[in-house]
């Protein structure tokens, strides 16, 4: 969830119950550490970082690991040189293959991301066939991840065998994300079959599929706005954005909202409007003991 997912909505994950995480695949180890110092002053309870190998540095790595117990890693070959001695380590992973590449190379848990899944998207395989295919080619815990937006959702995920499940689509639009209204308003209105695998929003990370409203495609490839939109910087200044740059479009962007990365899984359908994290939560898991 790149900049959406910022201390704020992690923090407010973790004390409704979840495991809230922090994104920092691009950040500086100082803005890292900033951020992490951030979410530690919010909540006592457990939050992970998740790092893009695409973009990590030992630096980076170095400084997450010493300050946060729980670590994932997506976008990379499992390696075994990137699991840090003492923390717990997920990887998420798009096929079987790579879930057990993640647990030769010391992965506490996987992540089983199944190509319904908003944002980059590893693999290709739908949720329902992946996570009973890892679930039985592992021995270490399966989160289950993409196209989750519903208690039926988790129920069914529970029921192919996953230990937990990530969501994400659904807390972009938590009134503690960093998420730009209009990016929130245009989620709200969407349903799975606005939702497209492309690459459409490539610069600075070419390769890589992503699921986005198809209307965030057409509006990019229209637009004649170039930088799309500004940044603004703590210190006031505005630093511009490309259109076509992966980020999507937060609080601190003024542009073309709608022709910017507008990242969406195809349970955009149970995106209902901006509601606290912990009334999410509470919908996700609502009678879920009475049926473990």
């Amino acid at each position: 969830m790149g900049r959406v997912a910022n201390p704020a909505l992690a923090a407010a994950v973790a004390e409704a119950g979840g495991l809230g995480m922090l994104a920092l695949s691009r950040h500086s180890p100082d803005a890292a550490t900033r951020d992490i110092d951030d979410v530690q002053a919010r909540t006592q309870r457990p939050v992970g970082v998740t790092l893009l190998v695409e973009f990590l540095t030992p630096a980076l790595l170095e400084r997450v690991a010493e300050r946060v117990r729980i670590v994932e890693l997506f976008w990379g070959w499992p390696d075994a040189a990137l699991v840090p001695d003492g923390n717990v380590v997920g990887w998420q992973v798009g096929s079987v293959d790579e879930a057990k590449a993640a647990v030769d190379a010391g992965a506490s848990y996987v992540i089983a991301q199944g190509v319904e899944a908003g944002g980059h998207v590893r693999g290709t395989t739908p949720l329902q066939d992946l996570v009973p295919a890892v679930r039985s080619a592992v021995d270490v815990p399966v989160v289950a991840a993409g196209g989750i937006g519903t208690r039926a959702d988790v129920s069914r995920a529970f029921a192919l065998g996953a230990d937990a499940v990530r969501v994400g689509t659904r807390f972009v639009a938590a009134s503690e994300s960093a998420a730009h209204p209009v990016y929130v308003e245009l989620l709200t209105a969407a349903t799975a079959a606005d939702t497209v695998l492309t690459e459409t929003f490539s610069t600075g990370w070419p390769d890589a599929p992503h699921r986005v409203l198809a209307s965030s495609v057409a509006a990019a490839n229209s637009s004649r706005a170039e930088p799309v939109a500004t940044i603004l910087q703590p210190d006031g200044s505005q630093t511009p954005f490309p259109r076509f740059g992966t980020a999507p479009p937060t609080v601190d962007m003024n542009g073309d909202v709608a022709a910017m990365a507008l990242y969406a899984g195809t349970s955009v359908d149970a995106v209902q409007g901006r509601l606290p994290a912990a009334a999410i939560i509470a919908e996700l898991t609502e009678g879920l003991e009475d049926t473990a």
